[in-house]
């Protein structure tokens, strides 16, 4: 279905929103606790986390809203039921995650599945503390490279995920009505409609270029729709992406508040009707129709520098591991939990509820068809990115390098293709 043809949507809502973030904490959290890598879990016959009770499956996650809490709890109760086991599962905030993962390692303690958000899988998987998925013969066939580059360390597959998520571009169809302006595709589009639809006290477009994860996270469709990399930040591929940000600032289109927003902050001005057009995740519907019911919008994907190039986004979402805890048997029960878990039925009901994408291919196709106000972020995850795909664990530090190159952009007015080669030199 194209985008021109897609329902406007001022209509129903899915489940409550999902929570999701790109990232949830920076690498203090495995700086905090020296060693802890060096002390995984790695039991093997030596022992591990492994207690002997084959019936009762340990579960840790940070799923705390209604709509991710309730359907991942009655999957999983789901699922396990029919392997013989019951479910006792701890949530975790999310930004103590890595830090409570890091110190059940050392103390042998892992629960036997556990969720992380993807860009975490590198830094746990090279700790030792899981276990590759294909040891257990889980099948991950049917699931998108790119997803599953998501879970990947070192060339073998150690998280999977049920649904994943990414970023589109929403806008207010009543506003680009009123001033005769066509959902943009190509930047000079974005541009020329975000001025356009600029007035009073109304800016044509609002994103998230804060420094931290979040504001990566963001600028990632830009740079990369622009045949930036992340392995070499010094690129005019990559300035341009800053300098497009730079322009949409600097031209009074976008708030220059933008340097200090998240994007629940962006979506807020998209909400109150101060911005006609936003960059998002589909996480925040639930909570854009329940705080403005009124408000009538669509999606289009990120808009891209030349007509007919991919629009290239960062896939978001959560993979679930085996823990290694030294109990090949129970493991193996646990490994039948994980593959009914991620089942294109449950895909679909995990989805649903939480307004997020089902990783299988054809599982994400029946779910474009299904709800089709979410069938943007099925086309914009068929070309998404990992963003640990090849930087695997040295991906923090390059998401910092980038944040700090466009904050200096906008905030200090530097030429973005100084701040960006500073970027690259940074990272040696």
């Amino acid at each position: 279905m194209s985008d021109t043809t897609r329902p406007r949507i001022a209509h129903q809502a899915a489940a409550t929103a999902p929570r999701f973030r790109p990232s949830r904490r920076s690498l203090g959290a495995l700086i905090a606790v020296p060693g802890l890598l060096s002390l995984s879990a790695c039991g093997g016959s030596e022992g591990g986390s492994g207690s002997g009770d084959t019936t009762t499956l340990r579960v840790v996650d940070y799923y705390n809203t209604p709509a991710d809490d309730e359907v991942i709890q009655k999957t999983l109760e789901t699922v396990a039921s029919e392997v013989g086991m019951t479910v006792s599962r701890e949530k975790v905030p999310g930004d103590q995650l890595i830090q409570k993962v890091l110190q059940m390692s050392s103390s042998k303690t892992l629960p036997d599945l556990l969720m992380l958000d993807n860009p975490d899988l590198q830094e746990i998987a090279s700790s030792g503390a899981l276990v590759p998925l294909d040891d257990f013969g889980i099948d991950t066939s049917g699931f998108k490279q790119e997803i599953l580059d998501a879970g990947t360390f070192e060339g073998k597959v150690y998280g999977i995920a049920p649904t994943v998520n990414t970023i589109a571009l929403f806008y207010n169809t009543a506003m680009l009505a009123d001033a005769g302006v066509e959902p943009p595709t190509t930047w000079d589009d974005l541009k020329s409609a975000a001025a356009a639809l600029t007035h009073d006290d109304v800016y044509g477009i609002a994103f998230s270029a804060i420094a931290t994860y979040e504001g990566t996270w963001q600028f990632l469709p830009f740079m990369w729709s622009n045949g930036g990399d992340e392995t070499d930040l010094g690129t005019p591929e990559v300035a341009g992406a800053a300098q497009l940000w730079a322009d949409l600032v600097n031209e009074g289109s976008a708030s220059k508040g933008v340097v200090n927003w998240g994007q629940g902050d962006a979506m807020d001005q998209f909400k109150a009707g101060k911005a006609a057009m936003v960059v998002n995740g589909p996480w925040n519907i639930v909570g854009l129709q329940t705080d403005a019911p009124d408000l009538e919008w669509d999606v289009v994907t990120i808009p891209v520098p030349a007509e007919g190039a991919d629009s290239v986004a960062p896939l978001g979402g959560e993979v679930w591991t085996i823990p290694q805890t030294g109990d090949t048997e129970k493991q193996k029960k646990v490994a039948e939990v994980l593959q009914k878990f991620v089942s294109a039925e449950n895909q679909l009901t995990m989805g649903t509820a939480r307004n997020t994408i089902p990783s299988l291919t054809d599982a994400a196709q029946t779910f474009a068809q299904e709800h089709p106000e979410l069938a943007t972020f099925v086309d914009q995850v068929s070309t998404a990115r990992s963003r640990t795909g090849q930087l695997g664990t040295e991906w923090p530090a390059t998401a910092k390098a980038i944040y700090t190159a466009f904050q200096q952009v906008l905030v200090d007015g530097t030429d973005p293709e100084t701040a960006f080669a500073d970027a690259a030199a940074s990272l040696g």
